[in-house]
């Protein structure tokens, strides 16, 4: 059976490399590739996948992106001495040319093409392509940043040219800004162009004015190109969840696109000597897993910068880990991210206000513009009087230490965020009568008596363990959660009688297993009080009517009343009940279906399958009887077999973004996720 997930790679791209001395260009060598590659064997990975073979991009594929002229000029560097390769280079910035950089640039368009050729055609649902020379700086008529021709601009038109697409988002997450990308589809209303890069009010390469928030795209391409800036270093897992939350993911549900394709430069990850930045690999689990949810799944990466080797290549691992199916690893670090992030998110949200439906009950303006207002004791180059510049020899010293340094803390990291994958995924306890509703293969649980779990059901309540149908559903679902929590299983689901006193008693079986924070989400009218207090239980209650309590931090309660036949809910998962959950950082997650729920199942779906990117994907759904009708939508994101696909969006009722905002604005001090406003 061929595996989800396309891998593409050729090792001849590696003979594109630099032959004389630039210490701009030099980091950008062939072991780049090497190194990722080596490290997906070493982690058994591209076994795993498909793969797919290389061909070179055609001359007319290149032009759908690129000038003649420029092609012309690329072609002839085939035949040129070094001499002439250096001279040709120094008209472009930050580029060289080899004899055999034509050649590897026509393959990496070619791997590219090929990837989308695989997903949009289904034989693959996701998947990667290792190439170089990178991409997203390249412009129609110049080489640009170590980038030859534009890989992914040329895949988007690739792709609307073959296969009639008609939205296409591009994620750009790369350190740098692709304005190679957003100069190609500034104008363009199909195609969604999301990047965020180191800026420090312009005072970073490419240090272009057009970078900044307010470059929103040209003419009918206004509100279409989204950059978020970075105007520090040393960001971290942090902001990097929350721009996707609070920006990108918001208005690519709204888009709903037909594709994802991906810029993926890992100099945005630690230790990267370009970006500066704080990101740990794992964070690129996370960023992969939220773009999995749109485009009912295709997803194409494509690689385009990173520069330290080994935090290139766990991160490469980790992002195609993801693809392939496996559990999350917990983001390590404080969820909070900085004043500076929050201010860059504040004010995209008000550029981008005019353009989307999801912002146009935003009442927000851009703050001050401090890239005009910087002074010059705030510029990033400024250096004490006697201080002096560091000769090459020593340059070289420094950036050999910097990257032990990170080596080893990898290692450690690393070590710390591996987890065993059981062999199953999901298992359930239902009736037999509701067995039928399941998919053949999916484990099933029968109730185990177990003493230990009679005390626990005793001791809540002494009468519940004399109802047979009572007891029989609560010791299915510890059956289950037992499963769960030892790691037997990933997640699971059971059926129950009463959901309410199935959570509370899932609650207890956990604290009783020192399960130190639990997340539990509950769904409809809840019939019974949970003491949540001590700070190990979050309590998330969403339901039609509105409470008579009012929300603590630690139990929260959120109204939302939706059309069965759209999905609005969107807002809600990515403006509070995530960025809560990340806050939390839950080591399990209990979901129950109770009465009178009133999401529906697209609602219910979304919900399950975003909330796996938390708790190292440890899921129990609990469903009351009644909603029975329920278990086929709720099996399918747990298992991960399905095609993510949430009907129709819509734009929440103004009612309803209001308690969302009400709700942020009196919760963000204790769960700092919820900032997205300073």
């Amino acid at each position: 059976m061929a595996s989800r997930t396309a891998l593409v790679y050729d090792d001849e791209m590696t003979s594109h490399q630099l032959l004389w001395n630039d210490p701009v260009c030099q980091i950008e060598v062939p072991e780049r590739l090497f190194s990722c590659w080596e490290w997906l064997q070493g982690n058994n990975l591209i076994e795993r996948c498909t793969s797919v073979p290389v061909r070179e991009g055609t001359e007319d594929e290149i032009l759908l992106a690129h000038s003649s002229d420029y092609l012309g000029v690329v072609k002839n560097t085939e035949k040129m001495i070094k001499e002439d390769l250096q001279k040709t280079s120094a008209e472009y910035d930050a580029v060289y040319f080899h004899p055999m950089t034509y050649r590897c640039a026509k393959l990496a368009v070619g791997a590219t093409l090929e990837l989308v050729d695989a997903v949009v055609s289904g034989k693959t649902l996701n998947g990667m392509a290792l190439v170089r020379p990178p991409g997203h700086h390249s412009q129609r008529s110049a080489a640009n940043g170590f980038c030859i021709f534009n890989n992914v601009a040329i895949a988007a038109k690739y792709a609307q040219r073959k296969y009639g697409l008609q939205r296409i988002l591009i994620v750009d997450w790369d350190v740098h800004h692709g304005q190679g990308t957003q100069y190609i589809f500034s104008e363009d209303p199909s195609v969604l162009y999301f990047s965020w890069h180191r800026f420090e009010h312009q005072q970073f390469w490419p240090s272009l004015r057009e970078s900044d928030y307010d470059a929103v795209g040209q003419g009918m391409g206004r509100g279409f190109n989204i950059n978020v800036p970075w105007n520090k270093t040393g960001m971290g897992n942090s902001d990097y969840v929350a721009v996707f939350l609070h920006v990108l993911l918001p208005l690519a549900f709204e888009f709903d696109p037909e594709l994802v394709l991906v810029s993926a430069g890992y100099d945005s990850g630690i230790g990267d000597p370009e970006g500066q930045m704080c990101a740990t690999p794992e964070c690129f689990a996370h960023l992969t897993h939220f773009l999995m949810h749109l485009a009912k799944g295709k997803l194409c990466l494509v690689l385009e910068g990173g520069y330290h080797l080994r935090s290139l290549s766990e991160s490469v691992c980790m992002t195609v880990k993801t693809l392939l199916g496996d559990p999350l690893p917990c983001l390590s670090g404080e969820m909070a991210p900085c004043l500076s992030t929050l201010e860059s998110i504040h004010n995209v949200r008000a550029a981008h206000k005019p353009y989307w439906k999801c912002l146009m009950y935003e009442d927000t303006t851009p703050l001050q513009d401090l890239s005009t207002n910087l002074d010059q004791a705030g510029k990033a180059e400024f250096t004490p009087a006697d201080a002096q510049p560091l000769t090459p020899e020593a340059c070289e010293t420094v950036n050999r230490d910097e990257i032990a340094k990170t080596d080893k803390f990898l290692e450690r990291h690393m070590k710390e965020i591996v987890f065993p994958t059981p062999s199953v995924r999901t298992a359930a306890a239902v009736d037999e009568s509701n067995t039928l509703l399941l998919p053949p293969s999916l484990q099933t649980e029968k109730a185990v008596d177990r003493k230990e779990f009679r005390r626990v059901i005793s001791g809540f309540d002494a009468k519940l363990v004399e109802e047979e149908k009572v007891l029989t559903s609560l010791t299915n679902m510890m059956t289950v959660l037992d499963k769960i929590i030892r790691k037997e299983i990933i997640n699971g689901l059971a059926l129950s009688c009463a959901a309410s006193v199935s959570s509370a008693m899932a609650i207890k079986y956990c604290s009783n297993q020192k399960v130190q924070k639990v997340l539990c989400i509950f769904l409809g009218d809840i019939d019974l009080e949970m003491d949540v207090d001590d700070g190990k239980v979050l309590l998330i209650n969403v339901c039609a009517k509105p409470s008579q309590q009012s929300s603590t931090k630690y139990k929260i309660f959120l109204q939302w009343k939706e059309d069965t036949e759209t999905t609005t809910f969107f807002s809600a998962v990515t403006g509070f009940i995530l960025p809560v959950g990340y806050s939390f950082q839950p080591e399990l997650i209990i979901l129950a279906i109770g009465q009178n729920q009133s999401l529906g199942k697209n609602g219910i779906s979304l919900l399950i399958s975003l909330l796996q990117g938390l708790a190292h994907s440890q899921i129990l759904t609990l469903i009351q009887d009644t909603e029975v009708n329920l278990l086929k939508d709720v099996v399918k994101p747990l298992t991960g077999d399905f095609v993510p696909y949430f009907g129709t969006t819509a734009p929440a009722l103004k009612e309803n973004e209001q308690i969302i905002a009400d709700l942020r604005q009196q919760l963000q001090q204790e769960w700092k996720m919820l900032q997205c406003s300073v």
